[in-house]
């Protein structure tokens, strides 16, 4: 039976959260009426101009940093002429000959180990508007909110062999950027998807097969059913004695295939040419220094310095440094109250927990870093049970409510009083006289019994260390 290699190449399409457009004013803000944030410029009305976003070559140029690449002091934007509905100037402006940004690498982690993934270049463009098909009343809409908003793509090598090396590329690719603030990467949003070049040749070949490209995957689900479907696609094919034709697809994922678009266009079809209107982007030195100054620690330096500077084993570390926002939340409030294990165990508990249940992600995290210092602090010295601080925090999570004052309001406060407590634990020693003969016979266990007993009849808001001490005490 032969055997066969894929071969995979991304080209992933990433929204900047920048808060304008690429070449006017118009907000960025997803979610808003359709045709809303609009104007001359980003609808092609005849006459306007555009005018570059400073910010959207900053980002652009950040996320290059990041991922090794040179970053050219001298870019130039190109015009891509097609016509679709949701192409409002008949053209599009990206960069074609003279992009920002080349000749990168990230390095991701396979079941073999690491390896680098080559970045072919990334360049700056305008994103179309948005088709909205109607199929009821048989007829296409348009929106072109999303016309003009900046994207960085981001070319890679035809480096990856399977679907699990592509979606740790994404996964690397969308955490970088992510910690750099450039984009959200939200998926589902559309802020980060991927276009797929695939081919597949036989074992051991070095001359690529015909590829295809799929369009526009927007989740790790589609790209894997994906990749999988148009690998057997072509093979069975090759195994026919066909050919692959060298295409565009588009992957339906509900009924799980992907059929013909187009023929594949080469860069002639589009008659591109310099983009008359906008002068060259020139980066100089103390601008391109001053970027390079601003990059945040990213994952793999936080996560290396979470284990040493606080201590958390790696799993812990690799858990919270996921997220930005989980890692910007266990750092100021291990600051605050000092205890970085304990408030690591509530991250990795309580608070992966509520966010399964709720269906959110990490990074929609808006917890109050005092407010989270606190109630650590609180369950940690034993003032409330573990039963009332997660009650708290439940409440803290969802609601926003302080701990301190839930807790306070509702009565939640352990019984440190140690009269009281005794005389609790008098009556619990008076009426359980087999678990004490069971203690002084050294069953240790028995303790248990008792101190559950105490709480039992405290309502839960006893002092369990305090009752443990004086049980030993008394009996």
């Amino acid at each position: 039976m032969i055997e066969y290699e894929t071969v995979i190449g991304l080209e992933v399409h990433v929204e900047l959260a920048s808060k304008t457009k690429i070449f006017c004013g118009c907000s960025t803000a997803f979610g808003a009426e359709p045709n809303a944030n609009t104007c001359p410029v980003c609808t092609g009305m005849p006459g306007s101009l555009p005018v570059l976003n400073k910010q959207v070559v900053e980002y652009a140029a950040a996320v290059g940093i990041a991922l090794e690449c040179e970053i050219a002091s001298y870019s130039r934007f190109d015009r891509k002429n097609y016509f679709y509905p949701d192409n409002p100037q008949n053209y599009q402006i990206s960069q074609l000959y003279l992009p920002l940004c080349r000749n990168g690498r990230v390095q991701i982690q396979t079941p073999d180990g690491s390896r680098f993934i080559g970045i072919h270049e990334i360049h700056m463009e305008e994103d179309a508007g948005k088709l909205i098909h109607d199929e009821s009343e048989d007829r296409s809409l348009i929106d072109y909110n999303r016309s003009g908003v900046p994207l960085i793509e981001i070319v890679s090598e035809p480096d990856m062999r399977n679907s699990e090396e592509v979606i740790a590329y994404l996964e690397k690719l969308r955490m970088i950027i992510q910690y750099l603030g450039a984009s959200d990467c939200k998926l589902q949003e559309g802020s980060m998807r991927a276009d797929v070049n695939l081919s597949v040749r036989k074992a051991g070949e070095t001359e690529f097969g015909t590829r295809t490209e799929m369009k526009n995957l927007n989740s790790f689900r589609a790209i894997t059913r994906a990749i999988e479907n148009e690998r057997n696609r072509q093979i069975d094919l090759l195994e026919s004695g066909e050919k692959v034709i060298q295409e565009t697809r588009r992957w339906d994922d509900a009924k799980g295939y992907s059929y013909a678009m187009r023929s594949k266009e080469d860069a002639q079809d589009y008659r591109y040419f310099p983009e008359p209107d906008l002068v060259p982007v020139v980066i100089s030195g103390e601008w391109l220094s001053r970027i390079r100054d601003a990059q945040p620690e990213l994952r793999d330096a936080r996560m290396s310095r979470f284990q040493k500077q606080y201590g958390l084993p790696e799993y812990d570390a690799s858990i919270i440094t996921s997220s930005k926002k989980m890692a910007d939340l266990f750092e100021e409030t291990s600051g605050i109250c000092g205890r970085p294990k304990k408030v690591s165990n509530w991250l990795m508990g309580e608070t992966m927990r509520l966010l399964k249940e709720t269906g959110k992600d990490a990074d929609e995290l808006s917890l109050d870093a005092h407010s989270f210092a606190k109630l650590v602090n609180l369950a940690d010295d034993k003032a409330v049970s573990n039963t009332a601080a997660k009650e708290a925090f439940e409440e803290f999570f969802k609601n926003g409510t302080d701990p301190e004052i839930y807790i306070e309001e509702k009565g939640l406060k352990s019984v440190s009083d140690e009269g009281a407590l005794r005389s609790v634990i008098e009556k619990v020693i008076t009426e359980n006289p087999q678990s004490v003969q069971d203690y002084r016979n050294g069953k240790e266990k028995a303790i248990g019994f008792l101190v559950g007993q105490t709480m039992k009849a405290m309502k839960g808001k006893a002092n369990p260390g305090m009752v443990n001490q004086i049980l030993k005490e008394m009996l």
